[in-house]
């Protein structure tokens, strides 16, 4: 049997908070029978330790703190988790991957970093069916993004999709 008849596949599910990326996400898993690795089940509770423990609010995800700090180990944890499963089972890995989408070699860097094939699905949805859905889940670490919607909308820029090649996905209508 060839090398690659065996490699298995690193989905990439981004976009904003409340856009449905875990909802695909687990859709996807589901049909693939892979592994879900998503960056709140898979971190949430060491980060809101590490967090009080500093004197911080535990519920804090959007100031210059927590993305200096714990933005790169938290990503890396969930390609290092990804890289154990890989040589058995496709991985869905969600997050919001703000920054790299913006990279067009990061597609590549992926594929080098993780040893797999790699999917990008860029999950979009309509910013007031956005704002409802983090309303509605009532989640305390989107508190912050709520309070100041317009900044929040701000430091993710436009609703611009990757710059490479990926799936599009549109959550907008109901879950």
């Amino acid at each position: 049997m060839r090398q690659n008849e065996h490699m298995k596949t690193t989905f990439i599910i981004c976009g904003r908070p409340g856009s449905g990326k875990s909802t695909y996400a687990q859709q996807l898993a589901a049909a693939r029978k892979a592994v879900l690795l998503d960056i709140d089940g898979s971190t949430e509770r060491l980060v809101r330790l590490a967090l009080s423990e500093s004197g911080h609010s535990a519920d804090d995800r959007d100031s210059d703190y927590f993305k200096r700090t714990f933005r790169e180990p938290i990503y890396e944890t969930l390609f290092d988790i990804a890289r154990q499963n890989l040589p058995w089972n496709d991985v869905v890995i969600v997050g919001p991957f703000t920054r790299e989408i913006r990279d067009p070699g990061w597609p590549e860097k992926l594929v080098d970093r993780l040893g797999s094939a790699v999917e990008i699905h860029f999950v979009y949805c309509a910013p007031s069916a956005r704002k409802e859905r983090l309303i509605k889940r009532g989640n305390p670490r989107d508190a912050a993004k709520l309070r100041d919607w317009e900044n929040h909308q701000g430091y993710y820029g436009e609703e611009s999709p990757p710059v490479f090649p990926h799936t599009f996905v549109d959550m907008t209508g109901p879950l």
